[in-house]
């Protein structure tokens, strides 16, 4: 599949998660708005009938008081007039009533008559006549009862609204408040209105003077509260506030949108699986085209031995070729010199996967750090001086001893010396210096060459497996990709550190190894 192909799959793709995300979050959203909005009149609902019942028992309370002090000083006054027998020979009684307050104000006075007949004494139809007349008397003086009771309440009332407005407003915010039954209110109006949860509240004056706090209060939640005045009809000085706010709200809030968080969390899940597999497949991608790289170079690199060898086994049996003792030498060396070769290069890539499979085995003994880069440079000076260059070192590390595997170790120091060769610039000197130093517990080794350098974005990737500097079908340069690789695993086996530096103030490439330092117990 083409590059271009997958780059617009995994587009759409990772727009399509990203949208079906957002609406997910927008939907999350608006429902916590909407359940807040419900929240928030639900709450303010309820402490606005609570601050209704609160005046309500208020009034009822002063109503009670004044009932009862009423009965206590009104009087009721009876008389019973003479029973006189009418022609039909009835009788007739007289009750007077009247209501007076304690101030000698009458807020009432009534009469009620009643009529009594004998039945015995009268014919059929004059009982029936005569019962028609007691039912119409009774009627009025009913209407007369009632009307005087209205008058009655309604002076009632009266004296119990004067009674508030000038007695009960004087009075202090804790002496007009019952606090238990405020919150016994509150808490049966919320219930009534949805809301169950704990809430903790206060009351204080308009001007911020607190009265009451609830015994259990506490500040948790308290950036969101709601307030409700009391006695709002009162003048200023005498109402009050009560605030009320709940520490578990944004619990309750969200509770009613957790069935939406897992769908949330399988889509956050699937668009990080998404991104994983879309990096995994251009992963494979990369290592599918270094690996075509490698065979590339791999293929190139063991051509050349094969052929100088079958070459030389050509003439060999070729009898038109002159089989002198010099040509026999000569061929001899060259199949001997590029089996070698041959070897070195298969022996690079069967250790990197005996490494890949954990399985060397060191042969470590103690080794003089200094001794063994002198060697390596005296190795490498006639190819260096044969660029026009030279190999400069200096020895300045005092205590030197290393203990590592003697042929991996300088194998690490031949591939760096090999690199700095290959990757010089053409047609100008190489310089290459080998600098030895320590500290109090490490050992340090560094290898500078004024060679073409390392691009600043491919530093990171030099020591990758089969990774090759990108240099298009061209093959100036020989290898498999595996030396800094193989460089730094060993390294690492041997408990040290490896870094490459470029560009800067460096001309070149500058490889620093820092490996712990040997003591002796």
């Amino acid at each position: 599949m083409k590059v271009r192909t997958i780059w617009i799959i995994a587009i759409v793709m990772g727009f399509s998660f990203l949208a079906l995300l957002f609406l997910q979050l927008k939907y999350i959203d608006e429902m916590v708005q909407m359940k807040k909005a419900q929240f928030d009149e639900s709450v303010n609902k309820a402490l606005y009938q609570a601050s209704r019942n609160l005046e309500l028992n208020e009034t009822l309370r002063y109503l009670e008081k004044d009932v009862n002090e009423t009965e206590r000083r009104s009087y009721q006054k009876d008389s019973i007039g003479t029973r006189t027998g009418g022609p039909d020979g009835s009788e007739q009684e007289s009750h007077q009533f009247s209501v007076m307050g304690k101030d000698g104000t009458v807020y009432s006075s009534f009469e009620l008559k009643t009529i009594a007949t004998k039945p015995s004494s009268m014919p059929k139809a004059m009982i029936l006549r005569n019962d028609k007349n007691t039912i119409s008397e009774a009627r009025k003086s009913m209407k007369e009862i009632l009307r005087n009771r209205y008058v009655y309440q309604k002076a009632l009332l009266d004296k119990v609204v004067y009674s508030i407005l000038y007695t009960a407003s004087d009075k202090p915010l804790k002496e007009r408040i019952n606090f238990r039954m405020l919150d016994q209110d509150i808490k049966a109006e919320l219930m009534n209105n949805g809301v169950n949860i704990p809430y903790h509240f206060t009351v204080s004056t308009l001007d911020g003077r607190e009265v009451y706090r609830c015994p259990e209060y506490s500040e948790e939640g308290e950036e969101y509260s709601y307030s409700q005045t009391l006695f709002r009809n009162d003048p200023q000085q005498n109402a009050g506030v009560v605030k009320l706010h709940f520490p578990q709200m944004d619990t309750y809030i969200f509770s009613s949108v957790r069935f939406v968080i897992p769908s949330v969390v399988f889509t956050v899940v699937l668009l990080v699986t998404f991104i994983i597999t879309l990096v995994l497949v251009f992963r494979q991608k990369r290592l599918s085209e270094i690996k075509n790289d490698f065979i590339n170079n791999m293929t190139h690199e063991l051509k050349t031995p094969i052929a100088s060898i079958s070459l030389a086994a050509q003439m060999l049996n070729d009898d038109s070729v002159t089989k002198s003792p010099t040509m026999m030498q000569h061929l001899g060396g060259v199949i001997n010199d590029e089996s070698k070769r041959l070897r070195f290069l298969v022996e690079k890539v069967l250790q990197m996967s005996m490494f890949d499979r954990k399985k060397a085995v060191f042969k470590q003994k103690e080794l003089d750090l200094n001794e063994m880069v002198e060697s390596v440079a005296n190795s490498f000076a006639l190819r260096v001086e044969h660029t026009g260059g030279k190999i400069y070192t200096d020895i300045g590390a005092i205590d030197s001893a290393i203990y590592v595997d003697e042929v991996h170790f300088q194998n690490v120091l031949n591939n760096l010396l090999d690199n700095a060769v290959k990757y010089r610039k053409p047609d100008q000197p190489l310089n290459i210096w080998l600098k030895t130093w320590n500290d109090k517990d490490h050992l340090y080794l560094s290898v500078r060459d004024s060679g073409v350098g390392i691009k600043k974005e491919n530093l990171k990737k030099v020591f990758d497996k089969f990774y090759r500097v990108h240099t298009g079908n061209v093959h100036d340069v020989k290898g498999f990709g595996l030396g800094l690789a193989y460089v730094k695993k060993i390294v690492e086996l041997h408990k040290g550190e490896i870094h490459v530096e470029s560009g800067g103030k460096i001309d070149g490439t500058k490889f620093t190894i820092k490996l712990p330092v040997l003591r002796q117990e």
